[in-house]
């Protein structure tokens, strides 16, 4: 039995695109539903750090760090809100091929670096995975403005506030894991992207929009085990 996971997630950008609702319909599972605010779906690419990664019950000390960018978009089950993920690069192989096998998660192994500097972090990050499609992102980003709790606008709670995810099977079958944590506390962003080809690797076109971006500090999670709707 796979147990629940105790993690941090540090410093967050949310990238995040309008995109025609039926672009999105085709990449996902028959049971789901695209969720659409302003009667548009997003899609959205987010980089972070993982800290003190650690099974419930374990000390914070022998937790691990994972850097990790993944590719998403927001669905509804039975109408619960919920995140659906394309894709989860990831550095750390072992901690790659265990989320495949025991959390059922399209996780990619990828060579990650985070670094902060004056306020900004960059990270970069090249998809290593065998027979894998080739993903890259490299940009600079950072907070602007004042805090802001995510619940007080409406777009930023549709994009963040959402504490169930899904994931598609090798087998076919449908998982979802829920999330415990804070509501998000968010800041304006400003991001420096030279290069990202995961949203093509997942299959999209890169959007024509402006992104709309936040950052977050980050927050403490509870990840349950992953179960099979049936």
């Amino acid at each position: 039995m796979v147990v629940s996971l105790v993690m941090g997630w540090r410093q967050l950008l949310f990238e995040n695109w309008p995109i025609d609702p039926a672009l999105v319909d085709s990449h996902l599972p028959e049971s789901l539903t695209v969720d659409r605010h302003d009667g548009n779906a997003w899609l959205s690419v987010v980089p972070f750090t993982n800290v003190a990664v650690r099974p419930k019950g374990l000390p914070r000390k022998l937790g691990v760090r994972l850097p990790e960018i993944n590719v998403r978009t927001y669905v509804t089950y039975d109408g619960v809100p919920s995140v659906y993920f394309f894709s989860l690069d990831a550095q750390g192989l072992a901690s790659v091929m265990s989320a495949r096998l025991f959390h059922h998660l399209p996780y990619y192994y990828a060579r990650i670096s985070l670094s902060i500097a004056d306020g900004r972090v960059r990270f970069d990050s090249q998809r290593c995975h065998p027979g894998a499609r080739p993903g890259r992102y490299e940009a600079t980003y950072w907070p602007t403005g004042e805090p802001f709790d995510a619940p007080s606008d409406p777009l930023t709670e549709f994009l963040v506030e959402r504490y169930r995810f899904y994931t598609e099977a090798s087998d076919g079958s449908l998982r979802y894991t829920d999330v415990c944590h804070d509501p998000w506390t968010l800041y304006p962003a400003k991001a420096t992207v030279e290069a990202d080809t995961l949203l093509r690797a997942a299959g999209f076109a890169q959007p024509d929009a402006e992104p709309v971006y936040y950052y977050s500090p980050g927050l403490n999670v509870v990840a349950s085990q992953s179960r099979r709707h049936e």
